[in-house]
């Protein structure tokens, strides 16, 4: 495999069937789901515990992205980045049919107390959102500790909630401590870090598939929110439009991951010699060179571009909308 150039990566996607999943990873974003509209997550990116991505085809296809990062760090990552030893990043497509539960995530150092893993912070960038849909991102000002654990005891949540209806376009920063919780009818790409470190503050009283209540992990909960943060809105970003008529816009940024939006119309250089990036194709059609042919990119597909062969060109066919992610 050593001998083998690194490449543009695309990698079969983990598909994940939990309750309040649906099927639009299939009908709108091109995964390859079965019968059932449980379908709530595609991970397209992962190197977490026993999901991890393996390359879907090319001259290494059926490698796994553990390999990559355990034997060709400074091609994967940079020199200046080869030390990591898992891929840093969660990159996933959500579906939610039903409303997630209301959650929170810990930062790095409560998640390695209390749940044995790495912090969780994670941004959204919603694909589509079905009229009335919710998102919850943060408390309502003023709710501090005693209110929301009266209101988890007595199942009355929701009115503690901060909530807006989503755009198709939204970005939202979910830092680690922020109670949140993805409504009904959202579909969105979510990069994250590696973890699952999840603590499950409410469930909207429902049932899981044994009939019982699913579980609540109040007491980790409490410890790990931020009751300073308060509401969470959609961010503000500023598009800028370059000479050829792409446009450019920062998107969410914190110490694990920076995200930009393109909106391209014309072939565009992508991504840093220096680090990783990660493209998503939110819609539209994109074509990228490679060793063995060109490859062509469709609404849902992901792509990795190795530190040693960024930046690569994106061609789009038409009109593409592309989300793109690195390490800061």
């Amino acid at each position: 495999m050593q001998s083998i150039p690194l490449q543009p990566l695309v990698f079969e996607p983990i598909l994940r069937r939990l309750i309040w999943g649906g099927r639009r990873l299939g009908t709108l974003m091109g995964k390859p789901i079965g019968d059932g509209d449980d379908y709530a997550e595609s991970w397209e990116i992962a190197d977490y515990h026993d999901s991890v991505s393996v390359v879907r085809d090319g001259p290494l296809a059926g490698t796994t992205l553990r390999d990559l990062v355990r034997t060709r760090p400074a091609q994967l990552f940079g020199r200046s980045r080869a030390a990591q030893d898992q891929f840093p990043l969660l990159i996933k497509l959500i579906d939610a049919r039903e409303p997630l539960s209301v959650q929170v995530h810990p930062d790095d150092a409560l998640a390695r107390t209390l749940a044995g893993d790495s912090g969780k912070t994670e941004a959204w960038v919603v694909i589509d959102a079905e009229p009335g849909s919710l998102i919850y991102a943060g408390l309502k000002a003023g709710v501090d500790r005693d209110q929301l654990e009266r209101a988890v005891r007595s199942g009355d949540v929701e009115p503690l909630l901060h909530r807006f209806e989503p755009r198709a376009g939204d970005c939202v920063m979910v830092e680690a401590g922020t109670v949140h919780a993805i409504g009904a009818g959202v579909l969105l790409a979510e990069v994250q870090q590696t973890s699952d470190a999840t603590f499950r503050v409410f469930d909207w009283n429902r049932h899981g598939a044994d009939g019982k209540p699913r579980e609540l992990h109040i007491d980790q909960a409490l410890q790990s929110i931020n009751f300073g943060r308060g509401p969470v809105d959609p961010l503000i970003t500023k598009p800028l439009v370059l000479e050829d008529g792409n446009v450019s816009e920062a998107l969410a940024r914190c110490p694990y991951f920076q995200l930009e939006r393109w909106t391209l119309g014309a072939p565009q250089e992508i991504g840093r010699d220096d680090r990783f990036t990660v493209v998503m194709v939110l819609s539209g059609e994109v074509r990228v060179s490679r060793g063995d042919g060109e490859l062509s990119l469709g609404r849902g597909a992901t792509l990795l571009l190795p530190a040693s062969i960024s930046p690569h060109v994106l061609s789009p066919i038409g009109q593409a909308v592309v989300l793109t992610c690195q390490q800061p």
